[in-house]
C-alpha cells in the first residue's frame, strides 16, 4: 500500500532481459531501509526489491519486472537511463498525506497540453474510454506514481476524456512530473474507492 507522495527519484543504471527483466535503480536512499522482499513503488509500479546495495545517499536495488508489467506500463519505461518515482510501501504509523494507491496500473494516459499558469503548470492528460467513467472532478489520480488531484474533466465523443491537473513548482522539482511535454506518456491508477464504486453500480444496476 503506498500513499502517491514521492520520497526519491531514482535511475535504472541496468536493463537486463532474463526469463524476466531484471533492473537495477540507484538512488539516493538509505540500503538499511531497503528489505530484501519489500515493495516500493517505481513511477507507479509495484516492485519487489530482491537485492540492494550502497550507501546512505547512494544507494541501489533491484527488481524483477514481468512481462505482464511491461505491457501494461509505458513503453521505454525500463530501460537504462529512465527517471523513476520512488516510493516505499507504508509502514504501520505512516502518515496518509496523499490519497490510497496500490501500485497497479489501470492504463496509459497521454499528455495533450501542456502550459505554465503562474509558478504552477497546467496539464491535460488523455485517458483511455475504460478509464474515463472512473475519473471525476476534484477525486484523486495517481501519475506516474504521484497522487493528484484531478481539476477539470472533459468527455470526449469516442467514450475518452481529457483531465486537467495542476503541477505546482515542489511537485515538478521532486518528481518526474516536472520533466512532462505534449506527447508524454504516463501510468495512470484510478482511486480505488472509484473502483469499488464502479463495480457496486454494475452489481445495482444488474439486480434491477
Amino acid at each position: 500500500m503506498f500513499t502517491g507522495i514521492v520520497t526519491a527519484i531514482g535511475t535504472i543504471t541496468s536493463s537486463e532481459q532474463r526469463g524476466d527483466r531484471r533492473v537495477r535503480i540507484a538512488a539516493p536512499l538509505d540500503p538499511e531501509r531497503i528489505d530484501i522482499g519489500a515493495s516500493i513503488a517505481c513511477s507507479g509500479v509495484c516492485l519487489t526489491a530482491v537485492a540492494r546495495g550502497g550507501r546512505k545517499g547512494d544507494a541501489w536495488f533491484d527488481v524483477d519486472v514481468s512481462g505482464e508489467t511491461v505491457s501494461r506500463s509505458v513503453p521505454g519505461m525500463w530501460e537504462e537511463g529512465r527517471r523513476l518515482n520512488l516510493e516505499p510501501s507504508l509502514r504501520l504509523g505512516d502518515e496518509l498525506g496523499g490519497h490510497i494507491v496500490t501500485g497497479h496500473v489501470d492504463s496509459i494516459g497521454e499528455v495533450v497540453a501542456h502550459k505554465r499558469t503562474g509558478d504552477s503548470w497546467l496539464v491535460a492528460i488523455r485517458a483511455r474510454a475504460e478509464m474515463a467513467p472512473f475519473i471525476a472532478e476534484k477525486g484523486s489520480i495517481t501519475v506516474d506514481g504521484v497522487s493528484l488531484t484531478v481539476n477539470d474533466v472533459r468527455d470526449r465523443s469516442d467514450g475518452s476524456c481529457d483531465f486537467a491537473l495542476n503541477i505546482i513548482p515542489h511537485t515538478a522539482e521532486v518528481t518526474t512530473l516536472g520533466a512532462l511535454e505534449e506527447g508524454s506518456r504516463v501510468n495512470l491508477e484510478i482511486d480505488v474507492l472509484a473502483r469499488y464504486l464502479k463495480r457496486m453500480q454494475g452489481l445495482a444496476s444488474t439486480d434491477r
